[in-house]
């Protein structure tokens, strides 16, 4: 017999439907856990009609009990992000699908090899510690830092087109959780972002640190792409029935709700107040 097609981590255009049906329909090999996440992650090979590939599986019975999320949904709030970024054209997040497992129903999404530009950071050099007031050119300023011994630094992201896109469809999802290890960038120059098991809050709940540009206007490409997310995620259509399958009807009338308020604004949010605007740990 000869030896599967072997399908290289984050290689294959995330809207490809037979990798899709891969990570559908594949037999699940657990190879390994991600200790440092809260929730159950797995490490698995999967195998199918002689395809193979590396991704995560998170079975729904290892997702811990949260206060503000009803229990049990955070894969297919996980599902309803990727199919999210696929309807904006950007493909941000991994291909994933939800699907029976070894341990019962979870999220499957192919498993993405991040590529650091200096070699050793996870966020592949997106992501800085300045010892400056403000942030040099081609750098967006989040917020000021302790580093210890009573001093402080100035924390940045790039002013990078990748993240600001990322940035708009965490607005749209209402990702509570968006980290630095969270940000997956390519040798091929793209950028993938995960875990999105705490999005589509019903309540406000945007929690990132990519506020570079909040209340900065969005970019014409934006505008154009949440024009069409609105007609896509009117009652009826396919985006919308998909999304009534994955989070509640009131999630969907919020979603709905965010997409319409940025279109008003034209501008990229600004912290609340009324919520943590940066995760912890940021990295």
């Amino acid at each position: 017999m000869p030896a599967p097609e072997r399908i290289p981590p984050g290689s294959v255009a995330p809207a490809d439907s037979g990798l899709l049906t891969v990570l559908a329909k594949g037999q699940l090999a657990v190879r390994g856990r991600v200790r440092e996440a809260s929730n159950a992650v797995l490490y698995c090979g999967i195998e199918y009609d002689g395809v193979s590939a590396s991704c995560v599986y998170k079975p729904v019975a290892g997702e811990r009990p949260l206060w503000d999320f009803p229990d049990g949904t955070l894969a297919q709030r996980e599902v309803a992000a990727y199919e999210i970024s696929e309807a904006t054209g950007w493909r941000l997040v991994p291909p994933t699908v939800l699907r029976d497992g070894p341990y019962g129903e979870g999220m499957c999404q192919l498993w993405i090899e991040a590529a650091s530009e200096d070699g050793d950071a996870a966020d592949g050099g997106l992501l800085a510690l300045v010892e400056d007031e403000e942030p040099a050119d081609g750098w967006k300023a989040i917020a000021f830092a302790e580093v210890g011994e009573g001093r402080t630094a100035l924390l940045v992201h790039a002013d990078d087109e990748r993240l600001r896109r990322l940035a708009v469809l965490d607005a749209v999802i209402n990702n509570a959780d968006r980290k630095g290890g969270h940000l997956l960038p390519t040798a091929d120059g793209k950028l993938y972002g995960i875990d999105h098991g705490v999005t589509f809050n019903t309540q406000d709940k945007l929690r990132t640190l990519l506020w570079g540009w909040a209340g900065e206007p969005l970019t014409a490409e934006a505008a154009q792409v949440l024009a069409r997310l609105a007609s896509d995620l009117a009652p009826g259509r396919p985006l919308a029935t998909r999304m009534a399958e994955l989070i509640t009807p009131a999630e969907l009338e919020a979603l709905r709700g965010r997409v319409a308020a940025l279109r008003v604004t034209g501008r990229h949010p600004e912290p609340s107040g009324e919520w943590p605007a940066i995760p912890w740990p940021p990295v």
